[in-house]
């Protein structure tokens, strides 16, 4: 009988190990190459419908697969809408973003390089350089 309690203590003890550490070993942006830093964000006070949510980010290189990652890393609500724009850290980008069409000062648009957006029905898209004019 005291086998029994013992090996039980020590598979639940195994199994409590094993779950902390995987809860603190999670993937994040940190992990990702490319320095990112969130320079500005906004959400709506909507929390009964759709949250919106948008995101201006500075990177250090056009890395595109990492700007998807950063942006599924992001919050999103069912019904709601998350924006991420990406801007080189060597170059101006906005400090503040607004919710509406135009989510920030139209001077910024020439150095955004991306667009991360999932929208209401969960699609996952990602512009490059999603203000140039095709001429």
């Amino acid at each position: 009988m005291k086998n029994k309690r013992a090996f039980l203590w020590v598979f639940v003890v195994i199994a409590l190990a094993l779950m902390l550490w995987n809860v603190f070993t999670q993937p994040g942006t940190a992990d990702l190459k490319g320095n990112f830093k969130e320079a500005a964000f906004i959400r709506n006070e909507q929390n009964t419908g759709p949250v919106i949510r948008v995101y201006a980010v500075t990177l250090s290189d056009t890395l595109w697969k990492q700007m998807t990652d950063y942006g599924n890393f992001m919050p999103y609500n069912k019904y709601g809408n998350t924006k991420v724009y990406f801007f080189l850290n060597s170059k101006p980008y906005p400090k503040q973003v607004s919710i509406g069409d135009v989510n920030f000062d139209s001077l910024f648009n020439k150095y955004c390089i991306g667009l991360y957006q999932k929208d209401v029905m969960s699609q996952v898209s990602l512009k490059k350089l999603p203000f140039k004019s095709s001429k």
